[in-house]
């Protein structure tokens, strides 16, 4: 089994998905090589074989180049997998390359069993393994699935490959990156965060962790589910599709961990979870794990802390 790599290189700057790639080829046991359009100063710790084509002449976004360069260097290694990161550049490149290919592409791959993609389906409520069909598979890693227990380490064997292709961007001109305008609370400044999930059970019961956050002196926050049922508005969501938060404090209340919301959380300094299940995937990433209905738990808890 042999993976493909591909890193990404933003203004001048290694991304840091890119051990997450390294992270899936461990767990998968294959042989892997990495392809980056970027820079010899901001190369990526790894002991293996690096194509690399320079961004100043191949562009950081082009993807009808990238798609080129990409075609070469998979027919000289034959990869098995072409591993992105489900990213704007990821979702962008995959499909495209995919077609070229006449593969199998699979979107937002959170575990790999057996050598099998696992990708949720019902709103990451069920998970299920999928089989490809051809003879290559594209893929694209969901953020925070998979990480590794210690840094990389390694330099890597850079092979140079492509100024032929920096001209083929076709109708698409690239004019900068912009910043996505935020609405209403910004959960990236705030020190606490109190977070709801499914399991506050109704839409009433959002006061209990909202008083709890003010108490704190903090800010209230919520799972997806949450959000999909109307009960927080959007620009509360903590996760993958909401905002990536790293508070000192973080609280999950009623919230199981699934791996987009543990994505978006799991750079908090310390994390409190409050779960009637004491095997919920939040505890593994816990700093304490409190067994516990959260709808008698919080409240007792906001009063303790009211009353110092």
């Amino acid at each position: 089994m042999k993976t493909l790599l591909v890193a990404e290189y933003r203004e001048g700057k290694l991304l840091g998905c890119t051990s997450e790639l390294m992270a899936f080829a461990k767990k998968l046991g294959s042989e892997s090589v990495m392809f980056l359009v970027g820079s010899e100063n901001a190369l990526p710790k790894f002991a293996g074989k690096l194509y690399l084509a320079d961004a100043t002449t191949c562009g950081e976004y082009n993807p009808g180049g990238h798609k080129q360069l990409l075609l070469e260097v998979i027919a000289k290694e034959k990869p098995d997998m072409v591993v992105f990161s489900h990213s704007s550049y990821g979702w962008d490149l995959a499909p495209r390359l995919a077609f070229a290919l006449k593969a199998a592409q699979f979107s937002e791959v959170v575990d790999i069993v057996d050598g099998v993609p696992v990708l949720p389906v019902c709103n990451s409520k069920l998970l299920r393994k999928v089989t490809p069909k051809t003879a290559v598979t594209v893929l694209t890693l969901q953020a925070g699935a998979f990480n590794l227990t210690d840094e990389p380490t390694g330099s890597p064997s850079i092979e140079k490959i492509g100024t032929a292709h920096a001209d083929t961007g076709g109708n698409l001109v690239f004019e900068g990156y912009e910043l996505a305008e935020r609405g209403g609370v910004d959960l990236t400044k705030a020190q606490v965060i109190v977070s709801a999930g499914r399991g506050i059970g109704k839409p009433e019961n959002i006061e209990i962790i909202t008083r709890l956050a003010q108490v704190l002196k903090g800010e209230y926050a919520a799972s997806r589910p949450v959000v999909d049922a109307e009960w927080a508005d959007h620009n509360r969501q903590v996760g993958t599709t909401g905002q990536i938060v790293s508070p000192k404090l973080y609280m999950a209340c009623g919230i199981s961990g699934a791996i987009q919301h543990l994505a978006g959380m799991k750079k908090s300094e310390f994390v409190v979870a409050v779960n009637t299940d004491k095997d919920a995937p939040i505890g593994e990433v816990a700093d304490v794990l409190v067994v516990a209905d959260l709808k008698a738990f919080v409240p007792v808890l906001t009063e303790k802390i009211n009353n110092l």
